[in-house]
């Protein structure tokens, strides 16, 4: 059995390459996937799986306590393992720092969507959020659009977006701290939000003609970072269908609502790997839903198993 801690992921980590797994990966036959999601108050508790037919399978489960990260000294929000198991023997192969698992997981997963979807000239992003996700987006962008030049950086609390924008400044970044969100939003070649939120934050009447918006953070019921009128206006994309329709609130409030129907979701990943259309002109708006799952858990863990030797 083999062990993959966060060091050697991240030095194994390359987002260009990843992302091309990821592709190549979503051509093979969709694997069954399973989630549990347990939560007391604010805390949560996420297990996924997946077995991709005739091969691997895999099990993350990863806790998800978001005031780890007001805490004196600073604790990670996410915590878990992921479990790899050989699909011929079922014998257990190797085990994945899970936070470290997730967060290039889920970044990567939104920049194939932003590679299929995003307009190739891409100048300006937006982060919405200041947390680990966001910190590793400028870097995961520039990589599938190294036409990428400005980031602007918004969140809640003003001094995390301004230490945000200062770190990725000290790296070579046109960045800074955005004060208002709908002008940011109305600026933004691309928008990338990575929140806790249980409400909308971004609007759709701010989205300006040609935009990609890239919805990551919510993952409950409950949650929400995008209004109606997002999903009115833009063609509407997810990661898969199996883990956000019917499973996050991102969807299932505005379905409930009569707002959108599943027809309204026009294409996962799998969809576009085998052909469905992407982005159809450099007018339209785009929206991305990362939903995650475990079968991206499954293609990640292959992935940095094979870069580590």
């Amino acid at each position: 059995m083999r062990l993959l801690d966060a060091a050697t992921m991240e030095a194994a980590g390359d987002w260009a390459a990843l992302v091309d797994h990821l592709e190549a990966a979503h051509r093979a036959p969709r694997a069954a996937v399973k989630d549990m999601l347990l939560q007391d108050g604010g805390n949560a508790w996420l297990t996924r799986a997946a077995w991709v037919p005739g091969g691997a399978l895999g099990l993350k489960s990863v806790s998800v306590f978001p005031g780890n990260a007001a805490a004196t000294p600073p604790r990670p929000s996410v915590q878990g393992a992921f479990l790899l198991f050989d699909g011929e023997t079922g014998a257990l192969a190797a085990v994945l720092d899970g936070a470290a698992l997730t967060a290039w997981k889920t970044v990567a997963d939104s920049m194939l969507g932003a590679r299929r979807l995003a307009r190739e000239d891409v100048r300006s992003l937006l982060i919405v959020g200041a947390g680990t996700i966001a910190e590793r987006l400028p870097e995961a962008w520039r990589a599938v659009r190294p036409s990428l030049r400005r980031v602007r950086v918004w969140n809640r609390s003003p001094a995390k977006a301004q230490a945000l924008a200062g770190r990725l400044a000290a790296q070579g970044w046109d960045a800074a701290a955005a004060p208002d969100l709908e002008a940011a939003v109305r600026e933004a070649d691309a928008v990338s939000t990575a929140t806790m939120t249980t409400e909308p934050l971004i609007r759709g009447a701010w989205l300006a003609p040609g935009a990609h918006l890239d919805l990551i953070g919510a993952y409950r019921l409950d949650m929400r970072e995008a209004d109606d009128e997002v999903l009115r206006r833009g063609r509407l994309f997810v990661d898969a269908r199996e883990t956000t329709i019917g499973e996050i609130g991102e969807l299932t409030i505005p379905m409930a609502a009569g707002v959108i129907g599943e027809a309204d979701v026009l294409a996962d990943h799998a969809d576009l790997a085998a052909g469905a259309p992407g982005r159809r002109g450099p007018e339209e708006i785009t929206v991305f839903k990362n939903g995650g799952g475990a079968h991206l858990d499954l293609m990640t863990a292959g992935f940095f198993l094979s870069r580590a030797g």
